[in-house]
């Protein structure tokens, strides 16, 4: 039996000060229920980062995963983009 494909997002670091771990927001665009208008969405994810390799800024994909932590479900795919 093949294991479902995992939830990926791209966000963009916004924290980096603990040991193996970095909070990355994602922006995305929803349409309001009721009224239509396209309203902007942020949330934020803690972040497993096994080589301590992203930096504040860096744009980020990440992957679900099996519970790290209270508080980790997602870790580092790739490093898309470095900050300037």
């Amino acid at each position: 039996m093949e294991r479902a494909r995992r939830k990926a997002r791209v966000g963009i670091v916004v924290s980096d000060s603990r040991d193996k771990t970095v909070t990355v927001e994602v922006r995305d665009q929803k349409r309001h229920p009721r009224y239509g208008k396209t309203v902007p969405v942020r949330k934020k994810y803690h972040v497993h980062d096994e080589a301590n390799d992203a930096n504040v800024g860096d744009t980020v994909r990440i992957v679900e995963t099996r519970p790290l932590s209270k508080s980790k479900r997602w870790r580092i795919e790739e490093v898309l983009g470095r900050a300037r």
